[in-house]
């Protein structure tokens, strides 16, 4: 991607600062609450470019993996998570409080990757994500005997495999519930559903991972 501008409310900024990294493979959580997020998004649409890249910073890794594993391409992954930020800076003004920033930001990653689809006119179908953090698909041992890591990688492959045979719906709400950790409820709002449709969804998509891992491992 070329280098670019962003103007935010009379604060410019090149791409430098605000650069959508390739993320490592160190998975970090850090627990906040839904009102500081919110804080920082509406002190970002005053144009505070610190609140903004203390967004980034939070939620850039589960953002990452929800889109890498929904396109099971890194090459699409990247461009969808680039195309998520981006629309994030535009939306900023249109931000609402009322509104969990997960949400909101999880709404637009949603609603990108549909697009996407619908732009291909196909779902994926592949399963080119071995520049995902495959470290993060599946818990990971402390322990690294080679024999070790050759039964995580397996175990990892599988797991992505299985994921793959998902119908869409119950692997879209299977990734937001894992993700986003939203509630059942905002992830029955960002892929309009019922909140009970969202559930069954998740049960059954849970139900077919374990099912079909315990078959391979059989």
């Amino acid at each position: 991607m070329n280098a670019a501008t962003f103007t935010m409310d009379g604060l410019t900024t090149s791409e430098k600062t605000v650069r959508f990294a390739r993320l490592s493979r160190t998975r970090t959580v850090e627990v906040v609450s839904d009102d500081e997020d919110a804080q920082l998004m509406l002190a970002y649409a005053r144009g505070e470019m610190r609140a903004f890249e203390t967004l980034y910073a939070r939620h850039r890794g589960a953002l990452y993996r929800y889109l890498t594993r929904q396109a099971r391409d890194g090459e699409i992954a990247n461009d969808l998570f680039q195309e998520v930020w981006s629309r994030v800076i535009v939306n900023r003004s249109r931000y609402e409080p009322r509104a969990k920033f997960r949400t909101f930001l999880f709404t637009l990653a949603h609603n990108c990757f549909i697009d996407h689809c619908r732009r291909v006119k196909s779902r994926p179908t592949g399963l080119r994500i071995e520049d995902a953090d495959d470290a993060d698909l599946l818990p990971a041992s402390e322990d690294t005997q080679p024999d070790t890591v050759v039964s995580r990688d397996e175990t990892s492959r599988r797991f992505r495999a299985a994921l793959a045979t998902l119908p869409p719906e119950q692997r879209d709400v299977y990734l937001l519930h894992e993700e986003s950790d939203l509630s059942l409820e905002d992830i029955a709002r960002i892929t309009g559903v019922g909140a009970e449709t969202a559930k069954s969804r998740l049960r059954y998509a849970v139900a077919k991972l374990k099912a079909a891992l315990s078959v391979t491992e059989a």
